[in-house]
């Protein structure tokens, strides 16, 4: 997967893509980063990329046109080849099973970006072209006829789309072949089956007098996949009920959810 990142401020991502899981994964070829600079796509002597939005108002608007020799220039595309669909998927030469490129732009009025959606990203693309929105917006034109996606992380507005960005390349390189240790690891995670993940200990199996639940201890494999689901389930009511509505769950599972709600928790 390589991840084309278009920003007014390159230096923002010095550092954190240099850890952990992205690291490893960009050392052994899983991935690939690169971050562009937005004003060098423009050719003014002052390189603008924003100015006064048309209507009045506050604030600055992102142009168009740099934003589109950006993503004309690293896809390949010719001017004009996106207005007749922008829509319709991007395909690199040399893509492996018809995946796409993905051209994104992070901004508050996308879609919510979830585990399915990182999930769709790292099945369905070989690349992705994120573009972080700033200041006010970016010029309507982009959204029509460019972006193959309007993805925002969460209800609420930021500076810019840098941190986004982050974001998604983390969520979606955790899912990519190979890039865990363990190739379970990314199945159950938060969200993977509709559900928070379950509760986790380690040793020492008493601390402060708070001990680590026996069944974790006995070492009944069953058992504690029993556990484990019920914790999870009672998780999820607690902290994110709202899952509950679209998880596949058993006839039993939603029984003793109902008996949980009705004040007679068994776990």
């Amino acid at each position: 997967m390589r991840f084309d990142l278009l920003t007014i401020f390159p230096g923002f991502f010095s550092g954190p893509f240099d850890f952990g899981i992205i690291r490893r994964a960009r050392q052994q070829g899983i991935i690939e980063i690169a971050i562009h600079d937005l004003r060098s796509f423009t050719f003014d002597k002052h390189h603008i990329v924003d100015d006064r939005p048309f209507g009045g108002g506050d604030g600055m608007v992102l142009k168009p046109e740099p934003i589109f020799r950006a993503v004309e220039t690293l896809t390949g595309d010719h001017q004009g080849d996106h207005q007749a669909d922008h829509q319709a998927d991007h395909q690199d030469d040399g893509d492996q099973a018809g995946k796409r490129t993905a051209v994104v732009l992070l901004s508050p009025q996308g879609r919510i970006f979830n585990q399915g959606e990182a999930e769709r990203f790292a099945t369905q693309c070989s690349r992705m072209i994120l573009i972080c929105g700033r200041y006010e917006g970016v010029d309507e034109r982009v959204v029509e006829n460019l972006v193959t996606d309007e993805i925002s992380i969460g209800d609420y507005v930021l500076t810019g789309g840098e941190t986004p960005a982050m974001v998604i390349v983390d969520a979606v390189t955790r899912l990519l072949p190979n890039a865990l240790g363990s190739e379970t690891s990314a199945v159950y995670d938060s969200f993977s089956d509709g559900l928070l993940d379950y509760p986790h200990f380690t040793r020492p199996a008493e601390f402060r007098d708070w001990r680590v639940p026996e069944v974790l201890i006995g070492g009944h494999h069953a058992e504690v996949a029993r556990w484990r689901r019920r914790a999870a389930l009672l998780k999820t009511l607690k902290m994110r009920p709202d899952l509950l509505d679209k998880a596949s769950l058993s006839d039993d599972e939603r029984r003793w959810l109902d008996e949980i709600r009705n004040g007679d928790p068994e776990i």
